[in-house]
């Protein structure tokens, strides 16, 4: 079986986003609360999350900070916080 990647799992995303655009706002939601403050300030200028924080995320919730999670874990994550914490 192949491992996973943040890539590969980026890619399943956008291509889940594109033909759902309500799944796309939960995911642009979502990416945008996980940002770095102060991300504007120094490059690459994204709003990306700090490693550290990712990898702390993986490790609580999967019990490895280099688990890449399941495509169907991120989709039902977005979806929760829009539906039960009206996000």
């Amino acid at each position: 079986m192949e491992r996973a990647s943040w890539k590969r799992l980026t890619g399943a995303l956008v291509i889940r986003a594109v033909v759902n655009p309500r799944l796309a706002m939960d995911l642009v939601r979502l990416a945008w609360a996980f940002r770095a403050r102060g991300w504007h300030r120094q490059p690459p200028f994204l709003p990306i999350p700090p490693s550290e924080y990712v990898r702390w995320r993986m490790y609580t919730a999967y019990g490895d900070e280099d688990a890449v999670p399941p495509l169907g874990d991120v989709i039902r994550f977005a979806r929760w916080r829009r539906e039960v914490m009206r996000l």
